[in-house]
């Protein structure tokens, strides 16, 4: 409790627009930032110079804290997908902040352990999984990370537009959208405007060709890319990716 209430009180308080940048990948700065509310868009630029969808973030999450960790340029621009508000901690005072507090060190670590595996997780797949392998697992990452249990099944907690999906899976719009229509026929999820419900979360860990107790782990104060409920108490967030 002590590690919970000594995070909430380093750095200032901060508010974004939606729209509006946190971080801008290649640049210089160290400070991180622990996001209180709202949802957040993490982007890469292509070699196309595009910018392509690589994760989403939310209140419990920490952006930026490669960069405090070594100094280098920012890898990903974070952008605001609504208001929200999230604490400005500086590098010093968030460095010194897990060297007196080891179990909200050790939960960074799985924090940034867990980034590192969806990372590598997605080149594996784009490389030698089917297409409906690829979607089922970026649907069950996340309603891991955020999917709220319901009456019908798992309601994955970020609206995605259907464009945003695919470059999360790193395919085409008609592509995915030709895996998505086949799973709500086989009644495994249900779609609409910016949402997806996951209604047979066995059967998608078993597309997903993972396994299926693991699949069912979707409370979102205890995933391992967020330090959420370990380390803060967070704001739930309201609003939705849009």
């Amino acid at each position: 409790m002590e590690a919970r209430e000594q995070i909430v009180r380093l750095g200032r308080p901060v508010r974004f627009e939606r729209g509006e940048r946190l971080l801008r990948e290649g640049e210089y700065g160290s400070h991180v930032f622990l996001l209180l509310s709202g949802w957040y868009k993490v982007l890469a630029r292509t070699k196309d110079d595009r910018e392509a969808l690589l994760a989403v973030r939310a209140g419990g999450d920490l952006v930026g804290e490669l960069a405090c960790f070594d100094a280098q340029p920012r890898v990903a621009t974070v952008v605001a997908a609504v208001t929200g508000s999230a604490k400005l901690i500086g590098r010093q005072q968030f460095l010194d902040f897990l060297a007196s507090y080891e179990e909200s060190a050790r939960a960074v670590m799985c924090a940034v352990a867990g980034k590192l595996r969806w990372a590598t997780r997605r080149r594996q797949d784009f490389g030698s999984c089917p297409m409906e392998t690829r979607v089922a697992r970026v649907l069950q990452e996340l309603a891991r990370a955020y999917g709220q249990p319901c009456a019908t099944g798992v309601s994955i907690g970020v609206s995605l537009t259907q464009p945003e999906l695919a470059e999360l899976v790193g395919a085409s719009e008609p592509s995915v959208h030709r895996v998505l229509r086949s799973l709500r026929q086989q009644g495994i999820i249900e779609t609409g405007y910016r949402r997806v419900l996951v209604r047979d979360v066995p059967e998608l860990s078993r597309i997903a060709a993972t396994d299926a107790d693991t699949a069912h782990r979707v409370v979102p104060a205890d995933t391992n890319h967020r330090i959420a409920a370990r380390t803060i108490a967070p704001t739930q967030p309201t609003a939705r990716l849009v």
